[in-house]
């Protein structure tokens, strides 16, 4: 592409294919019907050049921008309400129309831009914008943000959603009387294992894909493997704490005798996954934890809060990883066990979070460049005949960790129309036991608390381990 701006923008019509109204036609609203308090516009009616006429935004050099898939776009916002794309100069009619063509130059089969979910002002989202005009002019328009899309998209962008804005919004939307997980949903619909191919860098890292059985790769489960029902009291209390992915490691010991794997006790990490300086000295505790236990480092597992429990192409590169590291130098075979969590996937079943554990098959010889594996992994579940003590001290310490944070559960809202999230944790918890022992007691009073205490400011990040 040339840097001088082409004559006419010749990707204008891109973005005709979803909803977004300033193409063409859609700028003769603005002068058509003049924004006032009396006048009545639609979400599909209202422009940037409503948006610049009334002073919510303003034009300047480099103030619009799009991420997208690990690729960063960088826009001029013009008087008129146009947009010029910095790169090359070229200028787009709508933000639909400029996602469309940047969001199609790094995925082709990208069919639409969704633009106003999409381009963010001065680093917030352009949707945020409209629904303040809305909200400022006309108080009783509809203003959801969901009603044009916008959740479809959001899906994709690599920046976490809602960090800061110009409207309140979502707190509306938190209301106790509303389903939590049934608004913001993801639905990424996960890919073959065979449809991938070679490793391609503009493939979104966070692309699900299906487990294979072992079976079906000609192979046969190399190991087995025994988990206690502890474990999986632990880490699913853990990931459902939070609307932050969580992560944490798995203790237990491997029989080279009868190749099997048996995971004892769960070891959550109380750190945030970008906090970089705090993780060396939460892994050492857990290290200092497994010796003290007599216990070995075999395995890991994260969440997928509102997603399928499904690796995504990161997590099979981690976990490749974390199997290479446990192979270590050694000539012996020691397996590294994943598992991943998804606690508030609408697609689970009643109150029960999807637990997956998998492995990784490295890729053919003949095909190095290739993405792992990811293999379903069966697993035998040892039923715990109590609940320790240091697994009860374990919750009482994730609970004050998360106490005030900003993604703290909201555990009065409602899971499903007859269940609250309260409610939904302890009957998930208690599935786990022999005995429910005072345990519910222990939840209602450890939870109903911790969900009163929002004042701290904890920012969501993406997996990043």
């Amino acid at each position: 592409m040339g840097s001088e701006p082409p004559s006419s923008p010749p990707v204008l019509e891109e973005g005709v294919e979803e909803e977004e109204e300033e193409l063409s036609g859609g700028e003769d609203v603005d002068t058509r019907v003049p924004p006032g308090r009396g006048s009545v516009l639609t979400r599909r009616g209202i422009t940037l050049r409503v948006l610049l006429k009334d002073g919510l935004v303003e034009p300047g050099d480099g103030v619009l921008s799009i991420h997208y898939l690990g690729k960063k776009f960088v826009g001029d916002l013009l008087s008129d309400g146009k947009i010029r794309w910095v790169e090359t100069g070229q200028v787009f009619n709508s933000p639909s129309a400029w996602a469309t063509h940047c969001k199609r130059l790094v995925n082709p089969a990208k069919k639409s831009g969704c633009g106003w979910a999409s381009v963010r002002y001065r680093g917030h989202k352009l949707v945020q914008y409209k629904t303040s005009w809305l909200q400022k002019y006309q108080p009783s328009a509809e203003v959801s943000l969901a009603s044009e899309g916008e959740d479809e998209e959001m899906g994709e962008e690599e920046e976490e959603e809602g960090k800061t804005g110009l409207v309140t919004e979502d707190k509306n939307r938190k209301q106790d009387n509303i389903p939590m997980v049934r608004r913001g949903d993801r639905d990424r619909v996960p890919v073959r294992y065979c449809t991938l191919g070679s490793r391609d860098s503009g493939r979104d890292p966070h692309m699900l894909v299906e487990l294979s059985a072992f079976s079906a790769i000609n192979r046969f489960q190399p190991f087995n493997v025994a988990v206690s029902s502890n474990v999986l009291l632990l880490l699913d209390f853990h990931c459902h704490l939070t609307t932050s992915e969580v992560v944490g490691y798995l203790g237990g010991r491997w029989d080279t005798n009868t190749q099997l794997l048996t995971v004892l006790r769960a070891f959550p990490c109380r750190s945030r996954l970008a906090d970089r300086d705090s993780a060396p000295a939460v892994e050492e505790e857990i290290c200092q934890n497994l010796f003290m236990r007599g216990l070995s480092l075999v395995g890991w597992y994260h969440s997928h809060p509102r997603g399928p429990a499904l690796p995504s192409l990161q997590d099979i590169d981690s976990q490749m990883d974390h199997q290479l590291r446990l192979q270590g130098s050694s000539n012996g075979f020691q397996p590294c066990l994943g598992i991943i969590c998804g606690p508030y996937y609408h697609g689970n079943q009643g109150v029960a979070s999807t637990i997956t554990p998998f492995w990784v098959v490295p890729p053919p010889e003949q095909r190095p460049n290739d993405y792992g594996i990811p293999v379903a992994v069966e697993v035998t579940y040892v039923q715990d005949n109590f609940l320790t003590s240091d697994v009860l001290n374990e919750m009482m310490l994730l609970v004050e960790f998360y106490r005030g944070a900003a993604d703290l559960v909201q555990f009065s809202q409602l899971w499903s129309p007859e269940t609250s999230v309260l409610e939904k944790i302890k009957v998930r918890t208690t599935q786990y036991l022999l005995y429910t022992v005072s345990l519910p007691l222990f939840l209602t009073l450890c939870l109903s608390t911790s969900g009163r205490d929002q004042g701290q400011n904890h920012t969501d990040h993406p997996l990043s381990l």
